[in-house]
């Protein structure tokens, strides 16, 4: 069984006991969150698709970590004009663990 989840404008394919990496949830380490757009529902062959999203289902995780991704470095460079700028970025996520699927 697994399902597909919208979250911070992504959709993720979950399954139990999976672990994934999704944008940044104000959650408390060891919480536990629901995600109820889900968007399909694939039972051993019974496949529920929604308009937008299936009546009355929903995905239980519980959340594992919060942190930030490895650094990126932006660098903005403009030839022959002395224009030189760099800057970093690191991406908040969240870490959780899918425990039920429900629909």
């Amino acid at each position: 069984m697994y399902a597909i989840i919208k979250t911070g404008g992504k959709q993720y394919r979950v399954q139990e006991g999976d672990s994934i990496f999704v944008e940044k949830l104000n959650a408390d380490v060891d919480s536990n969150v629901v995600f109820d757009q889900v968007l399909a529902v694939v039972n051993d062959g019974d496949v529920k698709v929604g308009t937008p999203v299936v009546e009355g289902a929903k995905v239980t995780a519980k959340v594992l970590a919060q942190g930030k991704e490895k650094k990126v470095l932006v660098f903005k460079y403009k030839a022959k004009s002395n224009y030189r700028r760099r800057q970093g970025h690191r991406q908040p996520f969240t870490k959780v663990a899918i425990e039920k699927i429900e629909g």
